[in-house]
Order: structure tokens, then sequence, then C-alpha cells
């Protein structure tokens, strides 16, 4: 409009940055969000400290994990052992903070896990030393496992049913998760993760750029077996 009086500039940087930051947390609270691999539990998936991008919109319409998926999750109750903080730079962990709350990078003081989810609701696992783990009877092909790894010799729990609305989950680095398996033998009953739990899928290693790439689910869980024996 003729005559109309221009905002100053630092005015005008403002609602930028204010709009900027609104979008990144609408994303990272309804779409996307960054996540930060904490340990070697997914080896050779993923490493520690990899980063990974995490579907959280598929569970606003309904979408239930599937077998098969890297899902991260909240912490069921003692899964994660208290940690201590790290010290850092006051400014670099107060910038953090805030990219870390918009979702531009992983939140420094989150409490979640990242695992592989190998059975859900009504599905029967098994799972001894020297076979191949078994969801509803079908021995799973597992070639993401850790080289080295055994697929339950280190955790062996015979048979368990995953009750309705819970997982079964377990880190591709076999002999060094605490998975479902752990907690388990720790406590009968406190192995099965909640579905409500789950943040979302991770479907892409984004960082670092040289080993990006998706995180599809294996053929092994595809068997049209495991879907007709869960329904006997």
């Amino acid at each position: 409009m003729p005559g109309a009086k221009r905002r100053p500039w630092w005015a005008e940087l403002l609602i930028l940055v204010t709009i900027a930051s609104l979008l990144a947390l609408g994303i990272k609270t309804f779409f996307v969000q960054a996540f930060s691999i904490p340990s070697g539990s997914m080896q050779n998936t993923l490493q520690e400290d990899d980063r990974v991008l995490v579907d959280k919109l598929t569970p606003w319409f309904g979408a239930k994990p599937q077998r098969g998926e890297v899902v991260v999750f909240r912490d069921p109750g003692g899964w994660l052992p208290e940690q201590t903080p790290k010290e850092a730079n006051a400014v670099l962990r107060s910038a953090r903070s805030v990219l870390g709350f918009v979702g531009l990078l992983p939140s420094s003081d989150e409490k979640d896990l990242i695992k592989r989810v190998i059975a859900v609701g009504g599905d029967t696992v098994e799972c001894n030393s020297g076979s191949p783990v078994k969801v509803n009877g079908v021995p799973l092909d597992e070639p993401y496992i850790h080289p080295g790894s055994t697929p339950c010799d280190n955790d062996p729990v015979g048979t368990v049913k995953v009750p309705r609305d819970h997982l079964w989950v377990m880190g591709d680095h076999r002999n060094d998760s605490r998975d479902s398996r752990y907690h388990q033998l720790q406590n009968p009953g406190d192995g099965f993760v909640p579905v409500d739990n789950v943040v979302g899928r991770a479907f892409t290693l984004a960082w670092p750029v040289t080993r990006w790439a998706t995180l599809p689910v294996p053929s092994a869980f595809h068997q049209r077996a495991l879907a007709q024996n869960h329904s006997r």
C-alpha cells in the first residue's frame, strides 16, 4: 500500500524466525523427528551416534507397528539406566536444546529407545539356544543381525505369547542388546512394549550422509505363513 510504513529489518527477521520455528516444531510434533542412536544395540544396521528420521504421521491415522519395522519408543519402565548429564559448553548446550525442541536436532534429554519389531500382539515367539527365532512357528532368516551374533543364544526365553496391543522387540546386535528377551528373563511379563509407547517408525538413516539409506522391512517378515499362523 502506498505510504504504508515498512517494518524495520530486525522485526521482519524476528517474524521469519518465529514462523520457521513454529513450522519446524509442527513438523517435529506431527510428521518427522530426528533421533540419535544411543548405543550399539542395532549394529550393523545402525551405528552409535547415527541419526535417523522417524515417521510420526502414520500413527495419527491408526497405523500400528508391523513386524520387521525399526521403531522408536518411550521407555516402558526400567529399560534405560540412570544417566549422568554430560558436561558441555553452556552456549552449545542451549543451542542444542533449542534445536532439539523444534526437531532440527535430536533432543539432548530424549528418553527413547530404538529396536526392531519381531512380533506383534497375538503372535507367539520362540527364542531358544541354537535355533533361529520363530514367529508363529515360522523360522526367521535374519541377515541383518550383527556378524558373529546368534539369534537367541545369549538370552533364550523359550516360548512367549505377545499380549494384545503390545510388541516384542529385539536389537540387531543380539549379543549386545537389552531388549524384550533380557527384560522377560529379569521379570517375566516385562519384556513387552505397549503399542501406545511407540513414537514412530525409523524410515531413513540420514546421518552421516556417506551411509544414507532407507530402512525397509526385511523379506523374512513378508512370509505369508506368519500372518496365516497368527490367525489360527
